[in-house]
């Protein structure tokens, strides 16, 4: 959530910033109007509450019955006002509030312009693109082929979009989800295990709601909603929290299954374990120091790249233009790996940093060593990294030309001795 008082004095910046984001501008208007409004109500409240406190203190002294009684019912209509006046600031304040939980936050200045993914920005390529001696086959084969993907019977269990992983398939994700975790915590990130489904109030203070209203699965018999990635319940763990300044920079790593209404059409794009309303992610997060966030992004950013080194895959580093940054982000950067069955690059992590744009919005806040003032920490996070698609790219790069799949060095110590996947009997 942006600050009022940065709305309030700058409005032609956050109207700038929802410009670039290909965003309507009315809405910032519409903000400095309620809380003029909100302003000059509390002042009149504050005018009325001081008239009645004054004429209180007269009536005590009034010894005449009938001007007391005057006074008396001349102030109970002032309470009546100033009733009136608590209802309206508190309508107004609902409206505001309600804004500007729509109101993404401001890029960063070297975040570039575009209108759509489309204008992302490759910045540089680690890696080569695997030569095969045969023609590469897309996961979706691999998978059929060796049993270890069943398509039948998610659609059986669930419907369209849902999948079950069998055998060797479903030890190589076990595989990839413990080798990320244990990596990260190799790398400084201290591991959590959260819930899978948070309170209401925990979405709205990592920025999913109400926005994402729509791609969010909720429960409405006990309010719970069910994590679209761990990005949420980790933000929430400090929730209306202050944090001591020492204990800044606090770095946590998450595995959580994914629970998201994706929007899909029929096509090239959802074919296979791309994309799905359920996925596995294991994911970086950390609570920084404000000027210390850049430096953090940095390591977040490097923590997925040798996550995707280790695993030997070629990868790219994409800086996200504006028409698609993210709504908590100032900045962000994905990474994508080739899928050279698909012939595609595939988004296996996305890192942002946030500003204070969640903490404001969670209320998350660290106690300042030099002056004892509570203030806005900065939060960031990444995917480190996102399955199925990483599998995916497992998949398909260490494919062999007997329709095998050669394990990754990385992953052996969780795979039991399997060193490559062979059809399941």
């Amino acid at each position: 959530m942006l600050d009022i008082n940065m709305i309030r004095e700058n409005p032609e910046i956050v109207k700038k910033s929802l410009e670039i984001r290909q965003m309507d501008t009315t809405p910032v208007d519409r903000i400095l109007q309620l809380d003029l409004e909100r302003r000059s109500a509390l002042n009149d409240t504050e005018t009325l509450k001081a008239q009645r406190n004054s004429v209180s203190k007269e009536i005590s002294q009034i010894k005449d019955a009938e001007e007391r009684k005057k006074k008396i019912e001349a102030m109970r209509v002032v309470g009546d006002q100033i009733s009136d006046l608590d209802q309206h600031v508190k309508k107004i304040e609902e409206e505001l509030k309600s804004l500007l939980l729509y109101i993404p936050n401001i890029p960063n200045p070297e975040v570039p312009y575009g209108i759509s993914d489309a204008e992302n920005v490759v910045l540089r390529q680690e890696g080569e693109k695997k030569a095969f001696d045969f023609e590469p086959i897309p996961h979706w084969d691999i998978g059929t082929n060796l049993g270890i993907i069943d398509f039948e019977r998610g659609v059986k269990l669930t419907g369209t979009r849902f999948y079950v992983l069998n055998g060797q398939g479903a030890r190589l994700q076990r595989a990839l989800i413990a080798f990320m975790l244990d990596l990260h915590i190799r790398q400084g990130y201290n591991e959590r295990y959260t819930p899978f489904m948070v309170k209401n109030e925990i979405l709205y203070g990592s920025g999913q709601l109400p926005k994402f209203r729509d791609n969010l699965y909720h429960d409405a018999e006990e309010d719970f909603w069910w994590v679209p990635t761990a990005e949420v319940p980790l933000t929430g763990l400090y929730m209306n929290e202050i944090i001591d300044e020492d204990s800044l920079p606090m770095r946590f790593t998450a595995y959580t299954p994914c629970f998201r209404r994706e929007k899909m059409s029929a096509g090239r794009d959802v074919r296979g374990i791309k994309r799905g309303h359920q996925f596995d992610k294991v994911e970086m997060y950390c609570y920084s120091l404000p000027e210390k966030s850049k430096d953090e992004l940095d390591r977040m950013l490097n923590a997925a790249e040798e996550t995707c080194k280790a695993l030997g895959l070629t990868y790219h580093i994409v800086a996200q233009c504006s028409g698609d940054l993210g709504f908590n982000a100032q900045v962000c950067y994905d990474i994508e790996v080739w899928a050279p069955g698909c012939k595609e690059w595939l988004e296996v992590s996305s890192v942002s940093n946030d500003g204070d744009f969640q903490s404001r919005r969670a209320s998350i806040r660290y106690r300042e060593k030099s002056s004892g003032k509570p203030r806005f920490l900065h939060t960031l996070n990444g995917s480190g990294l996102g399955l199925p698609r990483t599998l995916i790219a497992v998949l398909e790069n260490y494919q062999q030309p007997d329709g095998s799949v050669v394990v990754p060095d990385v992953l052996k110590p969780w795979m039991g001795g399997i060193e490559r996947i062979t059809k399941e009997a």
